[in-house]
């Protein structure tokens, strides 16, 4: 299974990783290796305890096309 992950920097330097995905399945980790290498356990256990507990697996997502 392949998962979209985002990666921002806190302004303790810090990497936070998501996965927009799953609700709730964050990580974070110091180099940026190391949170993405964090959130993909993260998400090995999200889906784990979701399908343990009968929920989807992911939420739906779409692009939406802003005009500002």
């Amino acid at each position: 299974m392949r998962c979209m992950i985002t990666i921002t920097r806190d302004e303790d330097g810090a990497y936070i990783a998501e996965c927009p995905a799953i609700p709730g399945c964050v990580s974070q980790g110091k180099p940026e290796e190391e949170a993405q290498a964090n959130v993909q356990d993260a998400i090995k256990q999200c889906l784990e305890m979701r399908a343990e507990m009968g929920m989807p697996l992911t939420i739906l997502s779409r692009q939406a096309k802003v005009i500002a």
